[in-house]
């Protein structure tokens, strides 16, 4: 089977993609931006983040935000840190916009996270409590059930 020059080029963009979102989960940490990731796969801007809307179903920025939010609950649960500690530690450069979006994604702010993941996750092997305190991406946090 022969592939068309439409469908080749879909293919080459989605290895960049997939370039892209693996630059960001080893480099959450540093200040990226969406001009400075597309320069690194020779696309502009507009276009890495319409391509990467359609193939992950989120921008690149929400993705960011996500791996830094979870990497921000993994530092958080260990407890040695203060939230301005652990925001500044992910590459977040405001604690208002961490802040902000750590209540999106985990249905609480990262001071009462940090309180109560201690206790959840107490005797948890590492690797589980990861997978459990995972945040909900593409949608608002879950809505608490009555108890």
């Amino acid at each position: 089977m022969t592939s068309t020059p439409a469908e080749a080029q879909r293919l080459r963009d989605l290895a960049l993609l997939r370039r892209v979102r693996d630059r960001m989960d080893r480099e959450y940490a540093q200040p990226l931006d969406v001009e400075a990731l597309a320069r690194g796969v020779n696309m502009s801007a507009g276009h890495l983040s319409r391509q990467f809307k359609l193939a992950y179903g989120e921008s690149p920025y929400s993705y960011l935000m996500t791996r830094r939010i979870e990497r921000a609950m993994a530092l958080l649960r260990r407890g040695d840190l203060s939230v301005t500690e652990v925001c500044f530690a992910v590459g977040c450069q405001s604690l208002g916009t961490f802040s902000t979006r750590f209540t999106e994604l985990v249905g609480m702010p990262p001071s009462a996270y940090r309180q109560e993941a201690a206790l959840e996750t107490e005797g948890m092997a590492p690797c589980v409590a990861k997978q459990v305190t995972r945040p909900v991406r593409n949608q608002e946090a879950r809505a608490s059930t009555p108890t």
